[in-house]
């Protein structure tokens, strides 16, 4: 049994020496969350998803802006139609160009155009509803990155606290370790003096060993924290975190709104997302009416390349009216007005959700601060019942089996307070989550 014990504990120490050989580094909140803004993965990928949405709604300029494009073209002909035409643009048509002979039969020609064309946009009215849709979209996706912002503010908060919880859990266990220590030394000294029996000596020796393994993973779990920390700040390193501030009851509670706050990110982010749903049916329905736009080209002609022995103008504009392309249009029409009241349900089921949890988390905050009350005064009864048994087993008084009980209730109860200090002050976090704008 002791040999098993034995390397139990040398197996831990090793361990534990070997994850205490890694630098530490202190780092406070503000830190982190400053870190987290600049270099967060998720974050930036939120950011570049806003992005695209600006693109798609700059890309609705097009309504307003004209298009416009140059073409430089070369070209040799016999086809007796485009050998006329391209003499007919170059304007050296002659009189014996009509000899029926060469009209059927011509000789190559060669013909060399550039071409500035310009069409610009008169009234589109489906394009109109489509920009007011791509906006509403670009916002959208703006106040969902707001809200990525937010959680993420939420997670830094809640995973710094996971990591002051896991120093506390080391500083506890690591006094229980010491206790345990102590009384080990107590019984062996007794069981020499024939106060104590063997089991009991090997029970104390048992108790070392699960404090010793409680203490291997209070330490991974601080690693394991420290490497999310990490993680969330985009850091690549083995470097392990120290909390510059310990865990403690935050006592600022603040007064928050009692119902929800419509302006809050990710709602707004639904509703922009149903304006676009909605300027998207619009858009399908103003598809229906015809559109005019403008055109014009100035061409520029000649035999031989880069030269421009003639030019000529075309402009116009077109008044046009799609009548009927099948189905199609009924079809995609259908289709936006059936997303569009998809929506409206989604939106309207989103802010009752969001009530529902609000709601919840108020109830839930009261309670954890109940919690803490009775977790403190148990604290103190564990530590009072541990101290005066420890005195008891200093003199003899006291079984073993007693006061190893004692000393675990007493571990136990600080981990069970420190664990209700983290879900205190997470509630509390997470409900101006909930409440902010």
């Amino acid at each position: 049994m002791k040999r098993k014990i034995l390397i139990v504990v040398i197996a831990t120490i090793i361990h534990g020496n070997k994850v205490l050989a890694q630098e530490e580094v202190a780092i406070s909140k503000s830190h982190v969350l400053e870190m987290i803004s600049e270099r967060n993965m998720s974050l930036k990928i939120s950011q570049y998803n806003y992005k695209g949405a600006q693109a798609d709604y700059r890309q609705s300029n097009t309504l307003f802006l004209p298009n416009i494009s140059i073409s430089y073209t070369g070209m040799a002909t016999t086809n007796p139609l485009m050998s006329f035409g391209a003499k007919l643009n170059q304007e050296v048509l002659t009189q014996n160009d009509f000899n029926p002979v060469l009209l059927n039969d011509p000789d190559q020609v060669e013909n060399y155009a550039t071409v500035i064309e310009v069409q610009q946009p008169l009234i589109n009215l489906d394009g109109l509803y489509q920009r007011k849709a791509a906006k509403a979209t670009m916002e959208a996706v703006n106040s969902q990155t707001k809200r990525t912002e937010d959680y993420l503010i939420l997670e830094a908060e809640k995973a710094y606290m996971q990591l002051q919880l896991a120093y506390k859990a080391v500083a506890v266990i690591k006094k229980a370790q010491e206790a345990a220590e102590e009384n080990l030394k107590i019984a062996q000294n007794s069981f020499r003096q024939g106060y104590l029996q063997k089991s009991d000596v090997l029970a104390v020796e048992v108790r070392v060993s699960e404090v010793q393994n409680q203490l291997q993973q209070a330490k991974s779990n601080v690693k394991n924290a420290s490497d999310y920390l990490a993680f969330l700040m985009d850091e690549k390193t083995d470097e392990i975190y120290i909390p510059k501030d310990s865990l403690v009851v935050n006592a600022s509670i603040e007064q928050f709104k009692e119902e929800l706050n419509q302006e809050r990110a990710d709602i707004k982010a639904m509703e922009f997302t149903t304006e676009a749903f909605k300027q998207n049916y619009k858009a399908d329905k103003m598809a229906f009416l015809p559109s005019l736009n403008a055109f014009g080209s100035y061409e520029l002609y000649d035999d031989e390349i880069f030269k421009a022995g003639a030019n000529g103008y075309v402009f116009g504009a077109q008044l046009k009216w799609d009548i009927l392309e099948g189905s199609s249009r009924f079809g995609k029409s259908q289709k936006s007005k059936a997303l569009y009241e998809k929506s409206k349900l989604e939106y309207a089921q989103y802010v009752s959700q969001s009530e529902l949890e609000l709601n919840k988390i108020k109830r839930k905050l009261l309670d954890a601060k109940n919690k803490l009350e009775l977790t403190y005064l148990a604290l103190q009864q564990s530590e009072e019942s541990l101290r005066i048994r420890t005195n008891r087993f200093e003199e003899g008084l006291e079984k073993t089996s007693d006061l190893l009980l004692s000393e675990s209730k007493y571990a136990q109860k600080q981990l069970e307070y420190y664990q209700t200090v983290f879900e205190f002050n997470y509630t509390q976090s997470y409900l101006q989550f909930l409440t902010k704008e």
